[in-house]
C-alpha cells in the first residue's frame, strides 16, 4: 500500500524535485517491500441498509444477469413489465385521489428526524455516504472513513515515513489555520538547516518552546515528520540543569537532500479526499410520497436548533408585519439555505418512476445532469427538467450550485424530452427512460 502513497504525491508534485521512486530519495533504510495488506481487507465495511432482503437479491440477480452471468431474458423481461405495470396502477391512484400535484410541489415539512428515528420507513435516505478511490472500493459514512483512512496512514508509516506524515499532518487535522502554521513551522525548521548546514543553534528545537508548544506539538503526524527528517528526542544541557530537546543529525538521513524533498511534499500535500456516493435509489411514486424525512446529517444544526429558529422567526414575523423588500427576502433565503449540507434530488419520469440521488448543496445543476444521463436508457437524447414552481433548468442554470437554484435539503425535478431537440420518429416510442439495469434496483414494496 505504500506505493499508494507515492502515486498520491506524483499527482501533487510541484516539479520534477519529488523523484519519489528513484535511487537515493528512499525515506527509509529499507526497500520498500510489496504491497501490505491494506487494513480494508480485514474491514468489513457496514453497507447502506437497503429497504428490504428480497430487494437486495433481486437487484444483485437482475446486475449479474445483465453483466453476462446467465442471462435469462424471459426472467428479466417479465420483472420489468412486473415494476412496469406496479407504476401504472400506483399513477392510476394518483390522479383518482387527486394528490398527485401536492406531493410533487416539494418535499412536505422536511425537518432532522431523531437519531432513534434513523430507521423509519419515512426517511428519504438512511444516511449520507462516500467512497475513498485512493483506500478502496467501500462505501461508508464520513466517520467510519475517518477511521479507516487514519488507520491505513498509520499502517503506511513503517513503508513510507516521511510521505505519510505529511499526509496525516493534511488529513487527521481539521483545522486548516492550525495546520497551516505547523507547516509554515516545520518547513521553517527545514529551511534553517539547508541554508545553514553548520549552524548548530538551528539543529535542535527545545520542546518546552512556545512557538513549538502552540505551533507544532499539538498537530497529529508533526512528531512523526520530524523524524522522518533526521530528528530524535534528546535530554541536553540548558539553564541550571537538563530538558528535552529535538536533534537533529544527518545520520539519521539517507541523504541531506531528503529535507528538500519532505519540505516540498509537506507544503504540496492535500488532505486525502472523500467522493459523495449518490445513493443512487429507485422509487414508485407510493413509495417517494412516504420517504420524505431526511436524517440530521443533512443539516448544520440539530432538531432542537432548527425547531427554536423556526419558532423564534414565526414569533418575529407576527410582530413585524412589515413589508420586506426584494433584497431583504434574497437574504433570508440565503440565510436559510446555510442551514443545510447536502440535498436529496428526485426526478420523476413521464412513467411514474422516480431516481433519486444525493448531492452537496454546493455542487452545481451540472452534477445532477451527469447523474441522469449516466441511468437513461438513451442518454445521447436532449432532455428538461422543471423545478417544483415550472421554471425550466436552462444551460445558462447548469453552473449554479443547488443552493443557488432552492432546490435544497430536497426537490422533485419533472423529466420531459426536449421535443424540439429530439429526432423524429423518437418522440412518442421512448416507453422506458432508465436503463432496465438500475429499473431493476427499485425498492420493493
Amino acid at each position: 500500500m505504500a506505493d499508494k502513497i507515492k502515486q498520491f504525491f506524483k499527482k501533487k508534485k510541484v516539479d520534477a524535485k519529488f523523484k519519489l521512486a528513484g535511487p537515493g530519495y528512499k525515506l527509509t533504510e529499507e526497500n520498500v517491500s510489496q504491497k501490505i495488506t491494506s487494513s480494508g481487507s480485514s474491514h468489513t465495511a457496514v453497507p447502506r441498509s437497503a429497504p428490504s432482503t428480497e430487494s437486495r437479491q433481486a437487484a444483485a440477480a437482475a446486475l449479474a444477469r445483465l453483466g453476462g452471468q446467465r442471462h435469462d431474458h424471459v426472467g428479466f423481461n417479465t420483472s420489468l413489465a412486473t415494476i412496469q405495470a406496479q407504476v401504472r396502477r400506483e399513477l392510476e391512484a394518483e390522479k383518482k385521489a387527486a394528490a398527485s400535484a401536492a406531493r410533487e410541489s416539494s418535499f412536505p415539512d422536511i425537518e432532522p428526524v431523531q437519531q432513534e428515528e434513523l430507521s423509519s420507513p419515512s426517511l428519504a435516505v438512511t444516511g449520507v455516504f462516500f467512497s475513498c478511490p485512493m483506500i478502496g472500493p467501500d462505501v461508508l459514512t464520513k466517520d467510519e472513513w475517518d477511521k479507516k483512512i487514519k488507520e491505513f496512514l498509520y499502517e503506511q508509516l513503517e513503508e513510507e515515513h516521511g510521505l505519510t506524515a505529511c499526509l496525516i499532518i493534511h488529513t487527521c487535522n481539521k483545522n486548516r489555520e492550525k495546520v497551516g502554521h505547523c507547516v509554515d513551522t516545520l518547513c521553517k525548521y527545514l529551511e534553517n538547516i539547508i541554508q545553514n548546514p553548520s549552524e548548530e543553534k538551528f539543529q535542535k528545537i527545545r520542546l518546552s518552546n512556545r512557538v513549538y508548544q502552540e505551533r507544532v506539538a499539538q498537530v497529529e503526524g508533526a512528531q512523526d515528520f520530524l523524524i522522518a527528517a533526521g530528528f530524535k528526542i534528546m535530554k541536553l544541557p540548558y539553564q541550571d540543569g537538563e530538558e528535552d530537546f529535538w536533534m537533529f543529525s544527518e545520520e539519521n538521513l539517507d541523504s541531506r537532500e531528503t529535507l528538500q524533498i519532505l519540505c516540498d511534499a509537506l507544503q504540496s500535500a492535500e488532505p486525502i479526499s472523500l467522493e459523495l456516493d449518490r445513493n443512487l435509489q429507485v422509487l414508485l411514486p407510493s413509495q417517494a410520497a412516504k420517504q420524505v424525512d431526511l436524517p440530521p446529517v443533512f443539516f448544520n444544526m440539530t432538531a432542537e436548533e432548527l425547531k427554536r429558529e423556526q419558532q423564534m422567526r414565526t414569533e418575529a414575523l407576527e410582530r413585524s408585519m412589515m413589508l420586506r423588500t426584494k433584497a431583504m427576502r434574497e437574504k433570508e433565503e440565503k440565510r436559510e439555505m446555510r442551514k443545510y449540507r447536502y440535498a436529496v434530488i428526485r426526478i420523476r419520469f413521464p412513467d411514474g418512476v422516480l431516481l433519486q440521488g444525493t448531492f452537496s448543496v454546493y455542487e452545481k445543476l451540472e452534477a445532477v445532469n451527469k447523474f441522469l444521463k449516466e441511468n437513461l436508457l438513451n442518454e445521447d437524447l436532449p432532455f428538461i427538467l422543471t423545478t417544483p414552481i415550472g421554471h425550466q433548468l436552462s444551460d445558462e442554470d447548469a453552473d449554479k450550485t443547488l443552493a443557488d437554484l432552492r432546490l435544497v435539503p430536497a426537490a422533485i425535478l419533472t423529466f420531459s424530452w426536449d421535443l424540439s431537440s429530439a429526432e423524429e420518429g423518437v418522440r412518442e416510442q421512448q416507453l422506458m427512460y432508465l436503463k432496465p439495469e438500475i429499473m431493476m434496483l427499485m425498492q420493493s414494496l
